[in-house]
């Protein structure tokens, strides 16, 4: 079998590793919900379960309601190319993953459309969720070692809720090192 030689108008894609998932990296883009000792936490239902409080900052946006709905996402193998982002402009969205599988998690900052250079890949735990402050571009779910369910809150109501872009150049993720 010959192979086919390489497209010169298709570039080398962009590649990036992820890095670890902490409250203090994905500041800029939301909140890291974990339960963690830095976490503001105190006893309940009579000494029988420690309350984690207020770990995210749920924003239904104007008019909005807040819903709790399960995202099922299937597995992606790294190497993963990226070729689009989307955002949630009206109102922020949380994911808490219930099946204490790793995942990625990849962002730009809110604002105007991203370029490839803007993304940052994080490596979440099964334990940790995040919350996607209002506007901030993301990709969809990108689930890793088999299928994973999310609860997922985010916003109901009036407006359009999803905006989706193409990259000026793909960005390929690497597997961590």
């Amino acid at each position: 079998m010959t192979a086919l030689p390489l497209r010169a108008d298709v570039p080398e894609p962009r590649h990036i590793v992820a890095e670890a998932l902490t409250p203090a990296a994905f500041a800029p883009f939301g909140d890291v919900i974990e339960a963690t000792d830095a976490a503001h936490r105190f006893t309940i239902n009579g000494g029988n379960t420690e309350r984690f409080h207020d770990l995210a900052k749920i924003d239904p946006g104007p008019d909005g309601r807040t819903i709790v709905s399960i995202f099922r996402g299937q597995p992606r193998a790294l190497p993963f190319t990226v070729t689009m982002m989307e955002r949630h402009p009206l109102a922020s969205q949380a994911f808490m993953p219930l099946s204490a599988r790793a995942y990625l998690v990849v962002v730009a900052p809110a604002g105007d459309a991203p370029r490839a250079a803007d993304l940052r890949v994080f490596l979440a735990r099964g334990d940790q969720g995040i919350n996607y402050a209002r506007g901030v571009w993301h990709h969809p779910l990108l689930a890793l070692d088999g299928v994973c369910d999310f609860l997922v809150i985010d916003r109901a109501g009036p407006g359009h809720n999803c905006e989706e872009i193409t990259l000026d150049e793909a960005v390929l993720i690497e597997p961590p090192r």
